[in-house]
């Protein structure tokens, strides 16, 4: 209850007091404070980001899963994004008897807001429009004070279902890029097992100390493949990154197809705690603020 109630203050008051909202998140998350005045690690400097830089315009329209469409094609990137059945101002919009057997529908203004249909014909398209409906009503930028949502004009849209050649999800890769240069990524293998792992690797393939799978690899030397794609993707990610002081470039490579997944400003809202000290510490020593 008292988690709830904590929960709805913060929300109410996202936007009035940002620095103490933010503050009293970390506080929670980590069970310390956080001082602005001595930031080192990336969780930390993304809240300073939440402050001074994800107001600005461009932000907001490469946070809108729509109008990011626009920025790609900007920078000449085009090419990888993913196919777009439609966009909808609201769940009355939406004909599924003309849309394909398999498609994704996502709300535009935040994370976590898809449903992932692989077949139509066991949709439950009452349950699916009232979780869209009620999507399109929440201020996902309130919920842990994520300016760079607050202003994106809400919609539904529908993209191609994507898999990979085995007809599971599809290995997607995570570029973390500072001031234009991609510096790690992180590349997600086995979700079809409901058992994934997450492997860090430097931009010449080359395993990093930044998680417990890539460190269980390192010490039992085992080898990952790199990907036909890999190279594609590093150069996508620097044209996708020259305009931020911090950007994650999200793809999937789907038989050496690179596909535009999308650009994240905030990872876990900069609340990670699952993540080691150590590459916390390391990549926050890559973005200079």
């Amino acid at each position: 209850m008292i988690k709830k109630i904590v929960s709805k203050i913060l929300r109410a008051n996202a936007h009035r007091f940002p620095k103490q909202c933010i503050k009293l998140h970390y506080l929670i998350c980590f069970k310390k404070g956080i001082d602005f005045n001595n930031i080192k690690t990336l969780n930390e400097k993304i809240q300073w980001l939440k402050l001074h830089e994800l107001h600005k315009d461009i932000y907001t329209q490469c946070a809108d899963k729509y109008k990011v469409r626009e920025y790609v094609r900007s920078k000449g990137c085009g090419e990888i994004l993913n196919e777009l059945y439609g966009t909808y101002e609201s769940v009355n919009e939406i004909d599924y008897d003309k849309l394909p057997e398999r498609f994704a529908l996502k709300c535009n203004h935040g994370a976590g807001y898809n449903i992932i249909c692989d077949d139509k014909n066991k949709l439950d398209r009452d349950n699916t429009n009232h979780l869209l409906s009620k999507w399109m009503k929440q201020d996902f930028s309130s919920l842990s004070v994520e300016p760079q949502y607050k202003n994106i004009e809400r919609k539904i849209i529908c993209e191609k279902y994507i898999e990979n050649k085995n007809g599971g999800y599809p290995d997607d890769y995570k570029f973390y890029c500072f001031n234009g240069e991609p510096h790690a990524v992180m590349v997600c293998q086995g979700r079809e097992n409901g058992i994934p792992k997450f492997y860090y690797f430097d931009m010449g393939w080359n395993l990093l100390p930044y998680s417990i799978d890539s460190l269980d690899a390192i010490n039992n030397n085992y080898h990952i493949e790199k990907p036909d794609g890999f190279d594609a993707m590093k150069s996508y990610a620097k044209q996708l990154s020259t305009d931020f002081k911090f950007v994650r470039a999200d793809f999937y490579l789907l038989n050496a197809k690179v596909l535009f997944g999308e650009l994240t400003f905030t990872p876990s809202a900069g609340l990670d705690v699952d993540r080691l000290e150590q590459t916390d510490i390391g990549l926050g020593d890559k973005l200079d603020i």
